[in-house]
């Protein structure tokens, strides 16, 4: 009687290969835990794999975005990761921005070459007042820059979502943040269904759906998976990926930076689990991979980066990575094509 053949690491690279680079289709969520799982010597065929998954499905283009704080800090959410909420003895502190400063901003998002620009504000959901500084400053920017506008607002009514449409917002950016199974692990003022909503409604209004979330918040590699399984069931355009950039004062304020191959293993393992969706890298990769690290994840299924600085913390100059993508020969999305 012959023993059943044991699996080996190589097999789901073969099945992905076949799978997603071939036809196309995702990893299901099963599978992208044995991604998740590879020996770190198999992480170079991994970030192979996922830089053709990548190449044929969304070819060489990478889109290059900018974000700025309209309103920041003083939130009442308690978001573990985020010094932005006005629950934790964090150093940040409630501050909003004028009209004037988000066209200039705009404008200097627009002379690095990005096609994006999102303007973002620290709150559970918009009132009355943030809805007409968005206005504003949305029918601004358009007057003076020739950039695509995305916003992210927090949780949306029907109401907001419809407003936002017809300002012309592009995108909206709600991030899920994490698994279902893991999120009261990370927020407990509000739902994961309660992000999932509007989102729907977001998607059902026209706009383009931008949502990711954070990994080394505590979760398991199953969680991660489960992560990458929900997001592929929402079909987003777009996945910005962060990695946790521990902020003082906030509840995950002492745990460990996400180690570089893991954080790697998951950029590759997202890719593979959403073959055809603008993978963005966004926060706390500095920290977390480091400039090498950067250009791994560039060759490794990333096709979106945002440039400059994040909402709280400090990112790389513009120029870096500019000239990162010059040096591997990423051409930068062209607006005309976004418009």
């Amino acid at each position: 009687m012959t023993q059943a053949p044991v699996r080996t690491e190589v097999d789901i690279l073969a099945t992905a290969r076949e799978q997603v680079l071939e036809r196309g289709v995702g990893l299901t969520r099963e599978q992208t835990v044995q991604v998740l799982q590879l020996g770190d010597d198999r992480l170079e065929e991994l970030l192979e794999l996922a830089h053709d998954v990548r190449m044929k499905w969304c070819g060489p283009e990478v889109e290059v975005e900018g974000i700025i704080s309209l309103k920041t800090g003083g939130c009442p959410e308690d978001c573990h990761f985020c010094s932005q909420s006005g629950l934790f003895e964090s150093p940040v502190r409630a501050a909003w921005l004028d009209v004037p400063s988000l066209v200039e901003a705009a404008k200097q998002t627009a002379k690095t070459g990005a096609t994006e620009f999102c303007i973002v504000a620290a709150v559970r959901g918009p009132d009355a007042r943030l809805m007409a500084q968005v206005a504003a400053g949305v029918e601004a920017i358009r007057n003076e820059v020739e950039i695509n506008v995305a916003c992210s607002l927090g949780m949306l009514s029907q109401e907001q979502v419809d407003q936002l449409a017809a300002m012309g917002v592009h995108r909206y950016n709600h991030n899920l943040e994490t698994a279902k199974s893991h999120f009261p692990n990370v927020v407990t003022t509000h739902t994961w269904d309660e992000r999932w909503n509007t989102l729907r409604m977001v998607r059902e209004a026209g706009m383009e759906v931008c949502c990711g979330g954070i990994l080394g918040m505590g979760e398991t590699i199953e969680q991660r998976a489960e992560f990458a399984a929900q997001l592929a069931a929402l079909e987003p355009d777009e996945v910005p990926l962060n990695f946790l950039n521990p902020r003082p004062g906030t509840p995950f304020g002492d745990l460990e930076v996400l180690p570089a191959a893991e954080a790697l293993k998951a950029v590759a393992g997202f890719r593979l689990a959403l073959p055809r969706t603008i993978l963005r890298f966004a926060g706390g990769r500095e920290i977390t991979l480091g400039d090498l690290g950067a250009k791994q994840g560039i060759l490794g299924g990333i096709n979106a980066v945002i440039v400059g600085n994040y909402l709280t913390t400090l990112g790389r100059p513009a120029e870096a990575d500019l000239d990162l993508l010059g040096e591997l020969k990423m051409p930068i999305k062209a607006l005309n094509e976004t418009l």
